[in-house]
């Protein structure tokens, strides 16, 4: 073949090593067990003592046991193999989960919001006692659920998920037993409903950041971590290449990056080494474990995906 329109193409695929944090099996497990028991306890004795701040607090308890369980889940398919139908394997499920969190959380929070209103309209007596004992009891167990996904909060949004909504479960609860102790000094009832709103509006700022951040990324769009200018000038700057296009960078799931591009490289394929060591770089640098790249040899061609604005 010869002429303006003769193309040639070579292909290469780098793998990295993901950098997902080790496997959270057991605290997933404890967390549940804990948080499924202190539900139950706290949402009998906040219909027993009447505190809808305790009923509350039970709603979004239970929707983090939900969550839990939907992550541990998503944790488990992302780590099964590629087959012939899913080429990546199920790694896109840790970010459905994050989805799925962020969805039981705002129906939790609707439910939640009714009845805190209805209780501002008609208030009704609260026990303090048992609501600050109730709620105390949620903070050790909350604290010792959130220190179990600490370390690996930077890495993973479903873990990131899991202990901010332990760590917001244990500051909630140390705010019921204020109001417990408002209660019970001053006999004020709409402390209670009062807090419940409160509650409410922790609950939702944290709700907003993950239902974004999930959302984003089920989109496909560039992770939070990933700067795509500073990954284009870096591909761009490299001996031999004179332009690159057709540039796409997108979650595979919650810890795994994948990148695609065309680098136009006059010189021609410069052979194996380089990209290995593109691969290494990219994910050295910049957490691209999954990077694939077409070397195209002729400046000018007409590569159907030249235009920055097809896909």
């Amino acid at each position: 073949m010869s002429g303006a329109h003769h193309h040639d193409h070579d292909h290469a695929h780098g793998h990295g090593h993901s950098h997902a944090p080790a496997s959270f099996g057991r605290a997933f497990a404890v967390g549940i067990a804990l948080n499924l028991a202190f539900v139950v306890v706290e949402a009998v004795y906040g219909v027993i003592a009447g505190s809808m701040a305790l009923v509350a607090d039970a709603g979004h308890n239970l929707s983090d046991v939900l969550g839990l369980v939907i992550a541990w889940i998503a944790s488990i398919l992302a780590a099964r193999p590629p087959s012939a139908r899913y080429t990546y394997g199920l790694k896109s499920s840790s970010i459905l989960a994050a989805l799925g969190n962020a969805a039981f959380l705002l129906v939790a929070l609707g439910a939640i919001l009714v009845e805190t209103i209805r209780r501002l309209i008609d208030p009704e007596p609260v026990a303090g006692g048992p609501v600050m004992i109730v709620a105390t009891i949620g903070i050790v167990i909350n604290t010792a659920t959130a220190l179990m996904f600490m370390r690996g909060r930077k890495h993973d949004i479903n873990i990131r998920g899991a202990y901010l909504h332990m760590a917001a479960d244990a500051a909630v609860s140390a705010g019921v037993v204020v109001a417990g102790l408002l209660i019970t000094l001053t006999g004020a009832q709409w402390i209670d409903p009062v807090t419940s709103l409160a509650i409410v509006g922790i609950i939702a700022v944290g709700t907003w950041g993950l239902l974004k951040d999930s959302l984003k990324m089920s989109m496909h769009a560039v992770p939070p971590g990933v700067d795509e200018r500073r990954v284009r000038a870096f591909i761009t700057g490299l001996s031999g290449v004179e332009a690159v296009h057709d540039l796409h960078i997108w979650p595979i799931s919650t810890t795994e990056t994948a990148l695609t591009a065309h680098l136009v490289m006059p010189g021609g394929y410069p052979g194996d080494g380089f990209l290995h060591k593109l691969a290494h770089e990219l994910e050295h640098d910049f957490g691209i474990c999954h990077a694939t790249v077409q070397v195209e040899t002729l400046a000018g061609h007409d590569c159907a995906l030249l235009s920055e604005h097809t896909v």
